[in-house]
């Protein structure tokens, strides 16, 4: 007799009498899909532009994703925010990022409706959704949408992705991390990577493999289950991190420079039907130096530079395809909802001229092309933290002008690829339909056949904003359903109705042409001026590139349009517009720990971020481990914070006391004991007293005087003569009784873990702080 089941919350549909044979049983039916509802899989690349996949006219490999192009859609028309955490709430949720209260990344929020960061509970996820309907929902990769201050192990968890409908998560919380030694969470605490560099990890493989044993997990117990998986990498975001022989492919590749990139990449666009035939290839960047210009020791470096970057998309495809083909292995491949997108265009947080470390920048300390040819045969690796130069952002936007952080298209139209054989008949063809990351979400829920609920977790639900693009799956002239959308992005305007685009850049059309960089703020009297004279329009369904300018002769409707994007605004929390970059960061905002002058670690402490952390630079302080020495002695890493691209470490090595600061990978400033210390319990004391003033805007932190002392006893000092000014390690955070990142040293191999007892390690910083809120923004900034 089969087993009789109830709906849970209605009545028991058994039988109960005085005894089990005078009764029947009935169960609580399980939470199950229909038979045959497919899988989800979002495949989101990080700082990918229009014209770097190969299926979009790039020279670079991406055979896997190429050929989900081939067997699927590929669609010419989609738009993001021009930002990471921002286009990633739009993915997941189907709301715009100002609904999402996410108009920035987490870490530049302000105290406004739209703007704070807390994505609200109102606006479900669609892992929150799926959930519901029987799916297994996984998020791997990068995440970037819990407030900054809510990271640490303190929490609280509830905006994590445990906290948002994903049922399990690997990966890591921040904009981005080192591709060699990550700070990884699994679920919702720390981990180690399973592999060291020398054993041959990449943070790429290592994803995948758990991509694929999540779905295994569940699929070899339950196969007829459905999951949602959302797979971010983390690429092609800096660092460009990627094994030698991958970069080595492409030798030569990029000698002839970016606008032979550009040239080459759009005339394959037109080969491939992904632009319209008259489409114009946009002008050459003022901010960008003609490769002719270039010194064969700049063309050298740029080029190299870019080879990294075309063997890390490479490989970052790659691993993708492993997941690709583990779901044709099992069989789900045919019945997956694949959608492939990028967070924003290309980025330009290399600067004019790149880096082989992204923290010099940071820091305010000049590039160097001396050291950075030096590093040439380094780029890539795990000792470099490298981004390319502008040219190859400008070259990876092709065919339209600019890039992330900018409302032109090619910081916001992406390449975007959907893949469902079971559900598409069509494939390899080209669409063309305005569409946005809002629609991902409903478009999903139509193929399902799922409404959007009003009540998710007892809280009731928002108005989903976007539209279904579904219909345009088999009809290729199926007419979009969306006709209007609003842009901002740090006081970066723009607004699209139906083939016309109004822009106001800010602080221009480039940085040259304004005389002012990004971030600048607008008083009301300048945001009047833009308003009135700001604004371009270009009328995209016959300039599909932005490159003629017509608001001059469509003077009304150019004002309609202007009207139309403050509708938008106020319909969806834009207002009030703020085109600060640096000024925000100095905003006070709710903080779950008061800042204080001891902070006390203990062992097992691992990457606690610097938002949270404790702050040492250009200031006086000590670190005093209270610890037991077994018999033989010991060794391993006290405290440390920062990685091989800036920061510190107190540790214990052949009996001694050690303390090293990192300046920027330039310099690396050593003191150790001249006694051993002995056996038994005792307290290891370092201290820093400044001996002078920074001088922040050349990037020299404060100068010291570094001692060591064991029980109060000095046992060595040095003068320091400059130390890191402004930010320690982009990806490593505070570790107490190891350092499992990229070594601040070379002195250990992480890591390095203390072979004694720690009781706890206090951190007395008392002096006070000296600040640059400026680069303070920049570095936050870049971790998009």
């Amino acid at each position: 007799m089969p087993l009789k089941e109830y709906k849970p919350g209605t009545a028991f549909s058994g039988v109960i009498g005085r005894t089990t044979d005078q009764s029947e049983p009935a169960w609580p039916e399980p939470l199950r899909a229909k038979e045959g509802t497919p899988n989800v899989l979002f495949i989101v690349l990080d700082d990918t532009g229009f014209g770097q996949l190969g299926c979009y006219g790039s020279p670079i490999k991406t055979p896997n994703l190429d050929s989900l192009a081939e067997g699927g859609l590929v669609y010419n028309n989609m738009h993001t925010t021009a930002l990471c955490s921002p286009t990633r709430t739009c993915i997941l949720t189907g709301r715009n990022h100002h609904s999402n209260n996410m108009a920035c990344i987490t870490e530049g929020s302000t105290g406004y409706p739209g703007y704070n960061g807390y994505i609200p509970f109102e606006n479900g996820f669609l892992s929150e959704i799926l959930l519901e309907y029987g799916y297994n929902t996984y998020a791997v990769g990068k995440w970037h949408l819990t407030p900054a201050d809510q990271i640490s192990a303190a929490g609280p968890y509830d905006r994590w992705p445990l906290g948002r409908g994903f049922e399990r998560f690997y990966g890591f919380l921040g904009g981005e991390t080192h591709q060699y030694y990550p700070e990884l969470v699994y679920d919702s605490h720390s981990v180690h990577p399973p592999k060291t560099p020398e054993e041959g990890y990449t943070l790429n493989e290592d994803l995948a493999d758990k991509a694929i044993q999540f779905i295994a997990d569940a699929k070899q117990v339950a196969p007829n289950k459905p999951f949602f998986m959302y797979f971010c990498t983390g690429a092609m975001h800096a660092p460009h991190h990627v094994p030698k022989e991958w970069a080595d492919k492409y030798k030569g590749k990029f000698n002839d420079g970016w606008e032979a990139y550009r040239e080459k990449t759009f005339a394959r666009q037109k080969e491939l039907g992904i632009v319209p035939k008259d489409a114009e290839l946009s002008r050459h960047d003022p901010d960008v130096k003609p490769w002719d210009e270039c010194s064969p020791e700049e063309k050298k470096l740029y080029a190299r530079m870019m080879e990294v970057f075309a063997g890390f998309l490479e490989h970052t495809d790659y691993h993708t395809g492993r997941l690709l083909q583990f779901l044709k292995d099992i069989g789900e491949f045919d019945n997956t909802l694949i959608m492939v997108i990028s967070d924003n265009g290309a980025s330009s947080e290399g600067g004019p001229t790149g880096s082989v470390n992204e923290n010099l920048f940071f820091n305010n300390v000049p590039e160097s092309l001396e050291e950075n040819l030096a590093a040439l045969n380094k780029l890539g690796g795990p000792e470099t933290y490298n981004h390319y130069a502008w040219g190859w952002t400008w070259a990876g936007d092709t065919p339209f002008r600019r890039w992330k952080r900018e409302t032109y298209r090619g910081g916001i139209s992406d390449p975007f690829i959907v893949h469902w054989p079971v559900g598409i008949k069509a494939g390899g063809e080209v669409r063309t339909q305005y569409a946005h990351a809002i629609d991902m979400v409903p478009t999903v829920l139509e193929c399902l056949g799922i409404e959007s609920p009003t009540v998710i977790k007892g809280v009731t639900q928002a108005p989903i904003e976007g539209v279904s693009f579904a219909p345009t799956f088999e009809d290729a002239d199926a007419p979009s359903k969306h006709h209007t959308q609003y842009f901002e992005m740090m006081g970066h305007r723009s607004i699209y109705h139906d083939g016309w685009r109004a822009v106001c850049p800010w602080p221009g059309p480039s940085f040259a042409e304004a005389g002012k960089s990004f971030g600048e703020p607008i008083p009301a009297e300048k945001l009047a001026e833009l308003d009135a004279k700001g604004w371009e329009l270009y009328h995209i369904e016959k300039d599909w590139t932005e490159n003629h300018d017509v608001a001059a002769e469509n003077r009304p409707t150019l004002i309609e349009m202007i009207a139309t994007w403050y509708v938008e605004a106020g319909k969806y929390n834009v207002l009030p517009i703020d085109g600060r970059g640096v000024m925000r960061l100095a905003d006070e905002r709710p903080q779950i720990a008061t800042n204080r002058t001891r902070y006390t670690y203990y062992p097992g402490t691992q990457g606690v971020p610097s938002n949270a952390a404790v702050r040492v630079l250009n200031r006086p302080h000590s670190i005093t481990a209270d610890v037991e020495i077994p018999a033989g002695g010991a060794e391993g890493v006290l405290l440390a914070h920062g990685g091989i691209d800036s920061g510190y470490s107190f540790y214990m090595k052949g009996g001694k006391l050690h303390w090293v600061h990192n300046y920027v990978s330039r310099t690396l400033y050593h003191v150790e004991s001249i006694e051993n210390v002995p056996e038994g319990r005792h307290k290891l004391r370092f201290e820093f007293e400044v001996t002078g003033k920074p001088d922040l805007v050349r990037g020299m932190g404060a100068p010291g005087r570094a001692q060591l002392y064991i029980d109060g006893k000095l046992v060595g000092q040095a003068e320091v003569p400059v130390t890191t000014p402004l930010a320690l390690g982009l990806t490593s955070g505070v570790t107490c009784g190891s350092a499992p990142g990229a070594p601040v040293t070379p002195d250990y191999q992480p890591p390095f873990e203390f072979t004694g007892k720690i009781y706890s390690v206090t951190v007395d910083v008392s002096g006070k702080l000296i600040e640059d809120k400026e680069a303070e923004m920049r570095i936050v900034m870049a971790r998009q």
